[in-house]
């Protein structure tokens, strides 16, 4: 009865292709398919149409409401809500909603961060309709999947650029493919997002200004017990975490979104949830949600949900791993086939996407970067901050042999005859797993292992299907004119030139080892550390240049998105530091002065009465001591902090933050924690590590 639960409640808050085909005319049902298929433009009448079934189905579904939703440059996704009513003048209502209501919306574009692109007096903005993605009900609110633009046209959110690197890439992958014979209707790219979560009971939560002002925990010693005994990854899951766990799948579930897997993580509090591919942006989109609901559902249960990307100091953060492939007309491009023609646009396409990673490596590490990112990539958590590609014994023979114009082992595997006699056998096994990579192919799609768990994926696919359209460009400028007969030749050769002069980006180590810094460096590999490392990337003339020449980003929307994400690490770290400060001055510092004053009295009381109170003089002293450190620190947080605020060059106030206002933040902390290694337990103002990670 369950499986015909699910099978009857899947997708149905989901405005489904079924319940198109349903509710409207078959020839405005085929428009509407051009549309969103074949990209064609999309009329008024048949937007009319769409909207009147489109609402029918919504207050069927108990909706009232209608709601652009949108992915505006903070990250996460913003609503506004509009009724369907329409007063008549008989004091009753019209239920309405028309085409032009679902096309486009118009929030305030100045209140949104714009990089620049809007000033305060310049208010006006766009939401447009992306048909691609399904309108669904959320809170009884029929949700519209939309873009967000400027006024003059400029992207002002994370979906505008995302489909517009679609677009590239499909065009680029279409030119590539011809030249195989292979002329599919679509070419998109397929990603499943996988989401790493933190629960902590929602009292723990309440009684931590840093996890509700900032996410993470900015102060905690080191738990008595930690993830050292590996105990918590794939255990049996908590009851009221299971609890939360079936209803987020059942909601999930009735939007469509295919989740699929869900286990504990290494850390303990820490979980996951997997989804099945979908098309890219409906992915993205999806996985957005997801994250939604997964805040709402666990206070259904008394918990809390933590997405940043390190809540707890000495335990592993959270992630988000994305796994792309590139698929024509449902058929996977990264999975070896059957002929050697197949074989041959595989490893073109293997190449392409090598050659991708290395010439754009810094704008890689760039999609990923964040304030609360930086604490995880390196940390033998995640993957180091040098990007690399890892091709497994699967793969590795076969782009050495290629280079080196050598004939491949097959190693006692199953190999693919190519039909050459002198191209080598591509393996058809599975490869190995490498968590220490930041792009690792995994049998048949590439993991980018780097992304942040609290993260927009837009970001990082933007770059990555620009620069993979870019190679795909590449192959067939290099193929041109070249006859039927020298094809096959031409085509091995372009990509024996292209492992050979990517070949350093490749490799298949442990990305942990300090050996791997030393050798990336040599190998010219950047290891763009920090945020403000990363970012300035974005404005390289090279890099401009390419998201110009695809249509993806102008120049001044590239130049907005670098301020934007700028200004946004620098106000986090404001906010971070500030909470520090408040904190330390209105809980801990009281806190102590409280149990010193108590351990103290105790000393005089035992003197009073001939008592030689050696442990509680030495523990006050300890106190004493800690305050004193305590209060200076404080001081120089809020001394740096103020002169960090005082910078007003964006990349400029970065790096002071980052040289200056962070180590103060450490500082601080280890300060901090030292002390409540000494502190009387009941007396501790906020819940502790051994408190929040382990309940029952």
């Amino acid at each position: 009865m369950a499986t015909d639960k699910v099978s009857l409640e899947y997708g149905s808050l989901l405005f489904t292709d079924a319940d198109m085909q349903e509710r409207l005319p078959k020839p405005t049902y085929k428009k509407l398919m051009h549309v969103i298929k074949d990209g064609e433009p999309l009329d008024l009448d048949i937007a009319n149409e769409v909207a009147h079934a489109m609402k029918e189905w919504a207050l069927e579904h108990g909706a009232t409401h209608f709601t652009h939703w949108f992915q505006p440059l903070t990250g996460i996704t913003s609503e506004k809500h509009d009724s369907f009513i329409t007063p008549r003048d008989d004091g009753t209502v019209l239920m309405a909603f028309s085409g032009k209501e679902l096309v486009q919306g118009e929030p305030d574009a100045s209140s949104f961060p714009s990089g620049g692109l809007r000033a305060t007096f310049e208010a006006r903005g766009y939401t447009v309709w992306d048909p691609m993605s399904p309108a669904f009900i959320k809170d009884e609110v029929l949700c519209i999947p939309t873009a967000f633009i400027s006024y003059t046209g400029e992207a002002l959110d994370k979906k505008t650029p995302l489909l517009r690197a679609e677009v590239a890439l499909e065009k680029q992958a279409k030119r590539m493919l011809a030249l195989f014979g292979l002329n599919p209707h679509r070419v998109y790219t397929t990603i499943g997002p996988e989401q790493e979560y933190f629960l902590i009971k929602e009292e723990d939560y309440q009684a931590r200004p840093d996890l509700i002002l900032t996410g993470r925990t900015l102060f905690g010693c080191e738990p008595a017990k930690g993830q050292e005994l590996e105990e918590h990854y794939f255990g049996a899951i908590r009851p009221t975490v299971n609890e939360f766990m079936k209803e987020l799948d059942d909601e999930l579930w009735k939007l469509g979104i295919p989740a699929k897997t869900k286990h504990n993580e290494v850390a303990p509090c820490q979980h996951e949830l997997a989804p099945i591919f979908e098309m890219g942006s409906l992915a993205i989109d999806d996985n957005l949600l997801t994250m939604e609901k997964m805040k709402l559902i666990a206070s259904h249960h008394g918990l809390v949900c933590l997405q940043h990307e390190k809540p707890f100091e000495y335990v592993n953060g959270s992630g988000k791993h994305n796994n792309w492939s590139l698929c024509a007309d449902g058929k996977n491009l990264l999975e070896p086939g059957d002929d050697p023609q197949d074989n041959l646009q595989f490893l073109v396409i293997l190449a392409c996407l090598v050659a991708a990673v290395d010439t754009h490596a810094d704008l890689l590490r760039m999609s990923v970067a964040s304030a609360g990112n930086d604490h995880r990539l390196g940390a033998n958590e995640a993957p180091p901050a040098i990007i690399s590609v890892f091709l497994g014994d699967a793969l590795s023979p076969v782009v050495e042999a290629l280079i080196n114009k050598e004939h491949a082992e097959a190693h006692e595997r199953e190999t693919m005859d190519l039909g050459v006699p002198a191209l080598p056998d591509v393996l058809r096994d599975n490869t190995d797993r490498n968590r220490t990579s930041p792009f690792a192919f995994t049998g048949n799609k590439f993991e980018f292992r780097m992304c942040g768990s609290q993260q927009n994926l837009s970001d990082p696919n933007v770059v990555l299907n620009t620069a993979v359209a870019e190679q795909c460009d590449r192959f067939v400028q290099y193929m041109d004119g070249v006859s039927e007969e020298e094809f096959i030749p031409v085509a091995m050769r372009f990509v024996r030139h292209t492992f050979r002069d990517h070949q350093r980006v490749i490799f298949d180590g442990n990305g942990y080892s300090d050996e791997w810094t030393a050798e990336a460096e040599k190998r010219g590999l950047p290891n763009l550390k920090t945020t403000p490392d990363a970012l300035p990337a974005l404005e390289k003339p090279e890099n401009i240049a390419l998201f110009e020449k695809y249509g993806v980003l102008s120049e001044s929307e590239i130049h907005a998105r670098y301020v934007a994400d700028a200004e946004q690490y620098a106000k986090l770290l404001n906010i971070e530091a500030n909470t520090m400060a408040y904190m330390t001055r209105h809980l801990f510092l009281p806190a102590l002065f409280n149990y010193s004053g108590d351990i103290a009295t105790t000393v005089a009381t035992k003197a009073e009465i001939g008592i030689e109170a050696a442990a509680e003089k030495e523990l006050v002293r300890t106190l004493t001591d800690g305050i004193n450190t305590i209060m200076g620190a404080v001081n120089d947080l809020e001394s740096n902090n103020a002169e960090a605020q005082g910078k007003t060059d964006p990349q400029e106030q970065d790096d002071f933050y980052r040289d200056v206002v962070i180590p103060s933040m450490d500082h601080l902390r280890t300060t901090v924690d030292a002390m409540e290694k000494v502190c009387g337990r009941d007396y501790w103002p906020v819940p502790s590590y051994n408190k929040m990670l382990f309940y029952v």
